[in-house]
């Protein structure tokens, strides 16, 4: 079918639940619903969420060449935002960086190290994370009247987000690979357990007052997870 004017494939999984539920990973698109429902219906379901469908799937398939490369080599592919671009390098007195729609581009004396372009690329997501999730950290702080929190970056395998009792937020620098509004979902929720350090109903609640309709970037989080790996 046409979701946002691109054709989508999906696998229908026919299953004993109460709605229509959709997953993405490596295979594709899936989605459960029940018998009764018909497809018509589910169609509909996916039009409706046709943004977040295209984005994963995006993501995704550059996931399967790899959210950062192996090689840093012109070609590489890489996400950031949520938009997978390719590397592109060109010799240069001075270093830079600049992304475009299709490509990140960096201008650095030796393009052909790829150590040195690793690290300086890997460097410059870093900086554009911090530039990205501070004021956003400090937005949920003011809409939540919490005090302002340190914020720092993490490089953990498997946690986006942390906050601990001493107020301290630490971000994952790879959430400057995903679509900006599923980062602010990540930033919103550590920032919350500055007033609440639990998972309680009134934590959620919170969430849901500086970012409503947070269950569905929640959803979609899952889905990016194993980007981290």
């Amino acid at each position: 079918m046409l979701l946002a004017g691109e054709a989508t494939d999906y696998r229908l999984i026919r299953a004993r639940r109460q709605s229509i539920g959709m997953t993405i990973d490596h295979s594709g698109l899936v989605v459960r619903a029940p018998r009764w429902v018909p497809i018509r219906e589910i169609e509909l379901a996916l039009t409706e969420r046709a943004r977040w469908v295209i984005e994963t799937l995006a993501i995704w398939r550059g996931r399967n060449r790899e959210s950062l490369p192996t090689e840093w080599h012109a070609g590489a592919p890489l996400l950031y935002l949520g938009r997978p671009l390719t590397l592109a390098l060109f010799p240069a007195r001075r270093t830079a960086i600049a992304a475009d729609l299709l490509h990140l581009t960096v201008l650095h004396p030796t393009p052909g190290d790829q150590t040195e372009i690793g690290a300086f690329v890997c460097r410059w997501l870093k900086e554009q994370a911090l530039a990205l999730l501070v004021p956003r950290a400090l937005h949920f702080a003011r809409r939540l009247k919490a005090k302002p929190p340190a914020v720092k970056l993490s490089d953990a395998r498997a946690q986006w987000g942390s906050c601990n009792h001493r107020g301290e937020i630490r971000l994952n620098w790879r959430l400057v690979q995903l679509p900006p509004g599923i980062a602010d979902y990540v930033v919103a929720h550590e920032v919350a357990h500055l007033i609440e350090l639990n998972h309680s109903p009134r934590f959620w609640a919170l969430v849901e007052s500086v970012l409503p309709g947070h269950v569905q970037a929640r959803r979609e989080l899952d889905a990016l997870t194993p980007l981290l790996d």
